[in-house]
């Protein structure tokens, strides 16, 4: 094994290779289609003469001999012909029970190996112990549950002493105090993140993701831009038992028509001009787990029947290859359009809209549940003065009134970009709320009863006023749509929603 690599014969080089596996902390094992054993190194079976007499044995003749559990074998076995079937590595883990007594886990992995034809000629299994690992998890999880048991005990204490405070409302802060206390059991009885509120409205969309998280039925989320859509998907994605599988998410409003099939379904390489190697798509992603189409109504036509196809039958190809694929994937769309009026205009199709509204739920506005503006807005104090490293004080009452009397038009994200504004302007001292004068939806000065009627527009000359209002928050920042001084800042909107809105409206970008 020592000179020259290059002048080393091929007998040297297989010898070294095979001492280099002898050598291998890991054990591998080499199979054939049936399961028959073809090869193993020391450290799988130490005894040079047993593993010798194991070539051709099954597992379930190796266990009988060697006085092995034949449950052993029977996984083993059942995992090779799940490799062989199915044309993919298994993962599993094993147990075996020491002469001393002890519980050894290990973690294998069984590989399958195509010969020239494209069928499985060998599976190679590779293992590894994971007892250290397993006790460390073991020891984990004691300690979680032991602090599980001290936040319960905490947490009883706190609900004890914020009962008693709660008689004492004149005093602002325990109020507040209430507040954040409900917000916790919220989240802690519900896991549902950053859905915050206690309105009517709010309780009954966590109700709804409560009764359709643990079924697999497709899930429609109405709502307008700004509300979290998003949010609702990944509460719903979180309670399913689909939790431990990844959650994919297309905007639809950002996918170029002509890369929505690429994006959904993925291609090959040279399928197309620019496809320079294999590509998955989401719904490959998101197999067995969730896909959430986000602005759903953007999806164009011509792609829609393809989708719907997916939906029904869970197949679809990849462009450029032959090959069906199959899919198990569950669906949350959102969409701030009314899909039904979209349907009958002719620019969605009415079986795909009952496809995904097999459960609709429906996101309110910010304006239809108001109690819920304060509980937000404390909620994006605190998160904005942690994200700048400092402490900011309460809102001042005037301040949480003039919240309440403004319209949001943008919903939850303008209220959010209006908070993070004012934490960071304040520098330490106290928040100023900086709202616009006038209000977005009704047109009166905020806080101040109209002095004469609304003039009513008729739907062209509203297109007419959002074109030209979309116009004047580019010309404000200078043409561009994304950033913090962007126009979809501007006008507390996603991004995305503003572009697609602009190239509805064919709308020059240049200020």
């Amino acid at each position: 094994m020592v000179g020259d690599p290059q002048k080393r014969t091929e007998a040297e080089e297989l010898e070294r290779y095979r001492w280099l596996l002898d050598h291998i902390p890991a054990e591998i094992g080499i199979f054939d289609a049936e399961g028959r054993f073809l090869f193993n190194t020391p450290s799988g079976i130490q005894d040079p003469e047993v593993r010798a007499w194991a070539i051709g044995k099954t597992h379930h003749e190796f266990c009988r001999e060697r006085g092995y559990p034949l449950e052993i074998a029977d996984r083993r076995q059942a995992v090779i012909e799940r490799c062989v079937s199915e044309k993919r590595s298994v993962t599993f883990e094993e147990i075996w029970k020491a002469k001393d007594g002890r519980r050894l886990h290990y973690a294998r992995t069984f590989t399958p190996v195509p010969g020239d034809d494209g069928e499985v000629a060998h599976v190679i299994g590779y293992g590894h112990e994971i007892t250290e690992l397993k006790q460390a998890e073991a020891e984990l999880r004691r300690t979680h549950d032991e602090l599980q048991a001290e936040v319960r005990v905490r947490r009883q204490a706190e609900v004890d002493l914020r009962r008693a405070l709660a008689v004492l409302e004149e005093l602002r802060d325990q109020l507040s105090a209430q507040n954040d206390y409900l917000q916790e059991e919220i989240r802690g009885e519900h896991n549902f993140g950053e859905i915050v509120g206690e309105s009517p409205a709010i309780r009954t969309l966590i109700q709804a993701i409560e009764t359709v998280a643990p079924t697999h039925a497709n899930v429609l989320v109405i709502g307008e831009t700004g509300t979290g859509k998003e949010l609702v998907a990944r509460a719903v994605h979180q309670l399913s038992d689909r939790s431990d599988r990844p959650l994919i998410k297309v905007n639809c409003a950002s996918v170029p028509r002509e890369l929505f099939e690429s994006e959904f379904f993925g291609h090959v390489k040279g399928a197309f001009t620019g496809a320079l190697r294999d590509r998955d798509g989401r719904f490959r992603l998101a197999d067995r787990g969730t896909l959430f189409l986000d602005e759903v109504g953007e999806i164009p036509l011509e792609m829609q029947a393809k989708l719907l196809r997916v939906l029904q039958e869970g197949e679809f190809e990849r462009i450029g290859e032959e090959r069906t694929r199959r899919v198990d994937v569950r669906v949350i769309a959102a969409t701030n359009r009314d899909l039904k009026t979209e349907a009958a205009a002719g620019r969605f199709r009415m079986d795909l809209y009952y496809r995904l509204a097999v459960f609709p739920v429906e996101v309110a506005p910010l304006r239809e549940r108001p109690g819920d503006i304060e509980l937000l807005a404390e909620h994006f104090l605190r998160q904005t003065a942690h994200l700048v490293g400092g402490r900011v004080r309460p809102l001042r009452v005037d301040d949480l009134r003039r919240l309440r009397r403004y319209e949001w038009p943008g919903n939850v994200r303008e209220l959010r970009n209006v908070i993070e504004r004012a934490v960071i302007r304040a520098r330490g001292g106290p928040v100023a709320i900086d709202l616009p004068e006038t209000s977005a939806v009704t047109g009166t000065t905020s806080g101040s009863a109209p002095s004469e009627a609304l003039e009513i527009l008729s739907e062209v000359e509203m297109r007419e006023f959002e074109r030209e209002n979309s116009h004047a928050a580019l010309r404000a920042a200078g043409g561009r749509v994304y950033g913090p001084d962007g126009a979809a800042a501007i006008l507390g909107l996603n991004p995305n929603t503003l572009a697609s809105r602009l190239k509805r409206m064919d709308l020059d970008r240049t200020p």
